[in-house]
C-alpha cells in the first residue's frame, strides 16, 4: 500500500514546481528531413545523470517521442499506419502486419528505451523493426516479451515488467503502472489474450492480442513528470499518488467505462496538462492537421468537455503530430 507522506510529497513537489503550467512548442514541420540513422549510442550506466532540454513529440494514437538532452525514449511507436479497412467500415483481422522503413527510419535516429503499453497492432506493430535498428530496450508485458523473441530479438533487450516497478536510468524513471484496456461497444475488446510462451512470427493484426495493458509514468530528472495511457480504462486505485504534472490521456471510443473522465482526473490528482491521444485516424499518414473522423472527432470534443467539467485548473492541449512540446 502507497505511504500516504509519498503521496503527499509528491503532490506538494507537483504543486509547488510551477504557479501555472507552462507549455511551449518548437515546430517540426512534417516531413523535414531528421537526421541520419546511425548506429545505437553505447548504453548509459543507471547511476548516469544526463541533463539537457526536454522535448515530448505525438506521433499519433498514443506514441510519442520523448527526447532528454541526448537520449531518446519512445513510446507505443506506430509510424507504419498501414490500412486495415477500420476506418472505412470493412475492418478485415486478417491485414498482413506491414512496416515501412521509408516511413519510420526519417523520424527515428536513435532509441534507447521502447516503452510498450499493450500489443495491438497500432501499438507494437513497429516495435521489433525499431529495437533491432536502434538496439533499444523494449520494456513491456510478459506477451510483448514473447511477440518480441517471436521476431528474433534477443531476451536481453526485452525486459518485461507487470506493474509497480519503477526503473531508474540516470536523467530520468520509469514508473510502471498495471491498468486496463477499454471496451468496445459490446463490453469487450479486438483480440484478448496474452502470450505465455513464444509464438511463430506475427504475420497478420490479429497474431497481436490485446497482451494485458500497462501504463507508464516518466519522471525526468529536474523536470517534469508525464503520465502516459495506451487505452481509455484503468484501475484508479493504482494511479493514486502518482500526480504527473501532465497526463496523456486516451479518449474514449464508447461510454462501456463508467464516469471515466471524472475519475481518471481524480485519481491523478487534476494533473496541470491534459493531452488527449488516440483519437486521430492512425491509418492516414503522419502529416498536419491530423485527420479525424468524425465520430472521434465528437469523442474528442466531449472527451475536452469532460476534462474541463471534472478538473477546471487543467489545461487541454491538443497535440499535433511531430511538435516539440516543452512542460
Amino acid at each position: 500500500m502507497l505511504d500516504k507522506r509519498s503521496y503527499d510529497r509528491r503532490r506538494f513537489l507537483r504543486d509547488a514546481a510551477v504557479g501555472t503550467a507552462a507549455v511551449s512548442t518548437a515546430g517540426l514541420v512534417a516531413g523535414a528531413p531528421a537526421a541520419p540513422a546511425r548506429a545505437a549510442a553505447a548504453p548509459v550506466p543507471a547511476g548516469a545523470r544526463r541533463g539537457g532540454a526536454v522535448s515530448f513529440r505525438w506521433w499519433g494514437t498514443s506514441g510519442w517521442r520523448i527526447d532528454i538532452g541526448d537520449r531518446t525514449v519512445l513510446v507505443d511507436p506506430y509510424l507504419s499506419r498501414f490500412d486495415t479497412g477500420l476506418f472505412r467500415g470493412a475492418f478485415d483481422e486478417n491485414t498482413p502486419l506491414e512496416v515501412r522503413p521509408t516511413v519510420i527510419d526519417p523520424l527515428v535516429e536513435r532509441a534507447e528505451n521502447i516503452l510498450v503499453t499493450h500489443t495491438h497492432w497500432d501499438h507494437f506493430a513497429d516495435v521489433p523493426y525499431l529495437a533491432g535498428r536502434t538496439g533499444a530496450r523494449v520494456v513491456g508485458t510478459l506477451t510483448a516479451y514473447h511477440l518480441g523473441l517471436a521476431h528474433g530479438l534477443p531476451s536481453g533487450q526485452l525486459a518485461p515488467v507487470k506493474g509497480g516497478e519503477v526503473l531508474d536510468f540516470g536523467a530520468y524513471t520509469v514508473e510502471v503502472v498495471s491498468s486496463l484496456h477499454s471496451r468496445n461497444g459490446a463490453w469487450s475488446m479486438a483480440f484478448p489474450g496474452v502470450r505465455v510462451s513464444r509464438p511463430p512470427k506475427p504475420e497478420k493484426i490479429s497474431d497481436l492480442p490485446e497482451g494485458d495493458t500497462l501504463a507508464y509514468q516518466i519522471r525526468v530528472d529536474g523536470g517534469p513528470s508525464v503520465f502516459f495511457m495506451g487505452a481509455s480504462d484503468f484501475a484508479e486505485r493504482n494511479l493514486v499518488g502518482l500526480a504527473p504534472d501532465v497526463a496523456m490521456v486516451a479518449s474514449a471510443a464508447t461510454t462501456a467505462t463508467a464516469d471515466y473522465v471524472p475519475r481518471l482526473m481524480a485519481a491523478l490528482d487534476h494533473p496541470k496538462v491534459v493531452v488527449p491521444v488516440h483519437w486521430d485516424n492512425f491509418e492516414t499518414p503522419l502529416t498536419n492537421p491530423p485527420t479525424v473522423a468524425p465520430t472521434d472527432r465528437q469523442r474528442l470534443d466531449d472527451l475536452i468537455a469532460a476534462v474541463r467539467k471534472a478538473s477546471p485548473r487543467s489545461r487541454v492541449l491538443v497535440p499535433e503530430y511531430h511538435t516539440a512540446y516543452h512542460f
